[in-house]
């Protein structure tokens, strides 16, 4: 099973990047080609019947899988990145955090208008910033019509943040708080 598979692979890290979080890292996974196919292939299987015109990737790790599922639907791949990342005009998106705000942002061509995009990143917690990254994507005219992870952290209400954007959520592994 892929759930499985992905939580064999994920290497937890205690007090990362500060005392009482246990970072998930899923560079452990990158040293397993099969497992990278596998999982490709499961975030298409999981979005077959979807119209996708473009996969978008959140800055970093969406950069990970992203590219290499958009290349498994046949369509385009943008990076939304932090703030100065991107050599073009861009167009921007603040959100808060928990202690402060950030900002995403795109090229401003990145999407027509219309386009249906998939939101991909390889981690959701409380979804904040990619729910700024529909907003980003809304800016520009195009429509989220899904978002894609390898795991989600349930407890943390991402998934159900998502939910009422309107788009479906698809994760390949799921933690609730007891499994941290």
């Amino acid at each position: 099973m892929m759930e499985e598979r992905i939580k064999q692979a994920v290497r937890d890290i205690p007090g990362f990047p500060k005392p009482g979080i246990v970072f998930k890292d899923i560079t452990p996974i990158l040293k397993d080609p099969s497992l990278c196919i596998a999982i490709v292939s499961a975030l298409a299987d999981a979005l077959d019947g979807i119209a996708i015109d473009v996969v978008a990737g959140i800055e970093s790790r969406g950069f990970l899988f992203g590219p290499s599922l958009a290349q498994k639907l046949n369509v385009p791949f943008v990076p939304v990145r932090k703030t100065g990342k991107l050599p073009y005009r861009t167009v921007s998106q603040s959100y808060d955090l928990e202690y402060g705000s950030a900002s995403i942002e795109c090229h401003e061509d990145a999407f027509l208008p219309g386009q249906r995009v998939l939101l991909h990143d390889d981690l959701l917690a409380t979804g904040g910033t990619i729910a700024a990254a529909s907003e980003l994507t809304g800016k520009l005219g195009a429509k989220v019509v899904a978002y894609s992870f390898l795991i989600s952290l349930d407890f943390l209400q991402g998934k159900e943040r998502l939910k009422q954007l309107g788009a479906p959520v698809f994760a390949l592994s799921a933690y609730q708080i007891q499994d941290i």
